[in-house]
């Protein structure tokens, strides 16, 4: 369901002080203004033209204040338009010019120069009014007496009546002079609607108008408009900018009740809607409901597009004014934050939709515009003429700082921030200084920029880094030449160490690098407790072992069967190897399989591992895929050779202790080891299973006694 946002009638304003307004009569505009000055308004409206500032060589009167207020334009009691009033006020800006000849004339260049001081000002003020649709400019001619000349003094004010304007319209008013001595004032207000006036008798467009809910469900917002079926009204969604013209998006002729369904990308913050009925000279009423919505402003930067002009020229593309400012930057070659440089582009905000110069002697690519939201954040960059000029240059940026008397000084931008040439600091940049200060004395760096503040150049770096890879390449060679005469003096010496450190490698790495599955039957706590100090001395060797006395929780998630075929596929797949340690327990399991088939292993515990690899490992052994991929192993005290099933004998079955270095060397694989090194091991091994060993022969029983079992089995064969 959608969830209102906010409940306003279509003319907008909600604020709760109901004002009452001065009423005007007649359609006549008029101005007037404070005691000593004179005005007079011109005849019909003029050309918006501000023009360029100019300098103004004696005082001259510019507005710097503008304020306005609501009053009532009415052409009878009930029918009244909401008009705004401006006020502006004045001041003396500039004072007069001292004549070069004062001291050589005396007196007589005094009194020459107070004719001029007792002359009375005259300024022509120009007002621009805008207002969705409408677009206004008048001009009013003020006097000021000489007596109230004093320079930097106010000297009242000029009261314009007035423009008309819908209820709820954002109106924005300009005021300067012509000729324009200085930046021209703005103002911009959102007028309230009929709810905020006392005005329900006195405007007919609030004596019925439509009512707006806006809301938003999910990713579309909905514009509901409350109206009888009988009333016809007209709706216009339109982009109200501040820079150039409005422009229109939507328009249509409707019939209440309406719903308009926008989606959520569609809202800007300049976004407006505009509806009126369908009368002859019905008020248009506007709202503006996205201006303080963060979506419409995540928008907005989204459709932004800042474009780069030739040959020195950008344009930056929106729908809506930005409050951004733009800086230019310089990107270096090895990447880091783009660097705001002198001189920077205007800070103000920017101009949309319409081409800007750059201050610029000359285009470089590492060059770069950045647009900075209001918050400080930059949200567009982009790299100057980058098709033209090509990639970046590893080119170093010379910052020249002019002051007063000729004084100057360089420093060079890096990313530590502007290096001083000819300083101690332990930089590139510092290091190169008098080569930076040859190159720019004769003439090989680019000047980009030259003005009374001072100027940046851009010195090539290409011919510094080849004399570095130089040196380089030349202390490569030398150690290289060093070191082949080293190893032809001490040939015999660096073949044996060849030798051992070859042997050294094949062996760490087969026997670290190769995984081992230990696969065994539980037949009772001593023997797991043997099992463990095998796997435990294996893995000192070291070999990666997997073992389920190590993974109980795994296989109560799992399941015996899952786990084992999980460990069993990733052993083979990385070379590895399974390893079948018999013992009474497995031999009569190995008998039970082989009589009963699968279903035999049901009847064992849900941790056991062996039974369960029974169905996999049997079948591989009897398909003949058992060679390369199993080893088989016991215990000499535990079970006699010949108890083993001779369906295992397919792959070797070693004894333990007695006959470990086979074993180990079976474990690794192809790589040989050392003799000695894996006769030490092997009896590492040996003394890690002894304490387990010997609590094992008592409770198992006697050799014969497993000699007996292992028969059994054998014959089941």
């Amino acid at each position: 369901m959608p969830v209102p946002w906010f409940l306003l009638s279509l003319a907008l304003g909600r604020s709760p002080v109901v004002l009452s307004l001065e009423r005007l009569a007649g359609p006549q505009d008029a101005v007037h203004c404070s005691p000593g000055l004179s005005c007079h308004l011109w005849d019909g409206d003029v050309l918006c033209l501000p023009g360029s500032i100019v300098s103004a060589p004696e005082p001259v009167l510019v507005p710097t204040h503008l304020q306005t207020e609501l009053v009532l334009r009415c052409h009878q009691e009930t029918d009244c338009e909401l008009c705004v009033r401006v006020v502006i006020h004045l001041t003396v800006h500039g004072h007069w010019e001292k004549p070069e000849d004062e001291e050589r004339f005396g007196r007589a260049a005094d009194l020459e120069f107070e004719e001029p001081r007792n002359a009375s000002l005259q300024a022509q003020v120009v007002l621009s009014f805008q207002a969705y649709p409408t677009a206004r400019c008048v001009l009013l001619e003020v006097q000021v007496p000489a007596a109230l000349v004093q320079p930097g003094q106010s000297v009242g004010s000029v009261v314009f009546d007035c423009f008309e304007a819908a209820l709820g319209a954002e109106v924005r008013i300009w005021s300067y002079t012509q000729p324009r001595y200085k930046k021209e004032l703005n103002f911009t207000q959102q007028l309230p609607d009929c709810r905020g006036l006392e005005v329900r008798d006195s405007i007919q467009s609030c004596w019925a108008l439509p009512w707006l809910n806006v809301s938003a469900d999910g990713d579309d917002v909905h514009l509901v408009l409350e109206v009888s079926e009988e009333q016809h009204f007209g709706l216009s969604l339109y982009w109200n900018q501040v820079q150039g013209p409005t422009k229109p998006w939507w328009h249509r002729n409707l019939t209440g009740p309406q719903t308009i369904t926008l989606n959520h990308t569609d809202l800007v913050p300049c976004l407006c809607i505009q509806v009126w009925p369908l009368e002859l000279d019905s008020v248009r009423t506007s709202i503006c409901p996205f201006r303080k919505d963060p979506r419409a402003y995540r928008n907005l930067w989204r459709a932004t597009r800042l474009q780069l002009l030739h040959p020195l020229g950008w344009r930056l593309d929106a729908p809506c004014s930005l409050p951004a400012e733009a800086t230019l930057c310089w990107q270096a070659l090895g990447g880091g934050p783009c660097q705001s440089l002198v001189p920077p582009l205007p800070r103000e905000n920017v101009t949309v939709n319409k081409a800007l110069d750059f201050p610029l002697l000359k285009g470089h690519p590492n060059l770069c515009v950045q647009q900075v939201s209001s918050w400080e954040k930059v949200q567009l960059q982009e790299c100057l003429w980058s098709d033209s000029l090509g990639p970046l240059k590893d080119d170093m940026l010379l910052v020249e700082t002019r002051g007063p008397q000729a004084n100057r000084s360089l420093c060079a931008l890096e990313l530590s921030g502007c290096t001083p040439l000819l300083s101690r600091a332990s930089t590139r940049a510092a290091r190169l200084g008098e080569q930076l200060l040859q190159d720019l004395q004769s003439g090989q760096c680019l000047q980009l920029w030259d003005d009374d503040l001072g100027a940046l150049w851009a010195c090539p770096m290409d011919k510094y880094i080849h004399q570095r890879w130089a040196l380089v390449w030349l202390a490569c060679l030398l150690f290289a030449a060093v070191l082949f005469l080293l190893l032809l003096l001490k040939k015999d010496h660096v073949k044996v160490w060849l030798r051992l450190l070859k042997e050294d490698v094949r062996a760490g790495v087969a026997s670290r690098g190769r995984a081992a599955l230990l696969l065994y039957s539980a037949d009772n706590a001593d023997f797991e407790r043997l099992v463990g100090a095998l796997a435990s001395a294996l893995c000192q060797l070291p070999l990666r072992v997997a073992v389920d006395l190590w993974s109980r929780r795994e296989l109560s998630a799992q399941g015996a069967l899952a786990w084992f075929h999980a460990q069993r596929r990733q052993t083979l797949q990385e070379g590895g190897v399974v390893v079948l340690l018999f013992s009474p327990g497995a031999v009569a399991l190995c008998r039970e399989w082989m009589q009963d088939g699968a279903s035999a292993t049901g009847a064992h515990g849900p941790h056991d591992a062996f039974a369960a690899s029974l169905n996999c490992v049997l079948p591989d052994f009897m398909q003949g895929r058992a060679p390369g991929r199993y080893v088989g192993a016991y215990f000499d005290s535990l079970l006699h050779r010949d108890a083993v099933p001779s369906l295992f004998l397919a792959v070797p079955v070693l004894a333990l202790p007695s006959q470990l270095p086979d074993f180990l060397r079976a474990l690794q694989g192809p790589g040989l080891s050392h003799p000695g090194r894996l006769a030490d091991r092997a009896e590492q091994v040996s003394q890690a299973l002894q304490p387990a060993l010997g609590c094992c022969v008592g409770p198992l029983g006697t050799p014969e006694t497993g000699r007996e079992m292992g028969l059994e089995a054998g014959d089941g064969t």
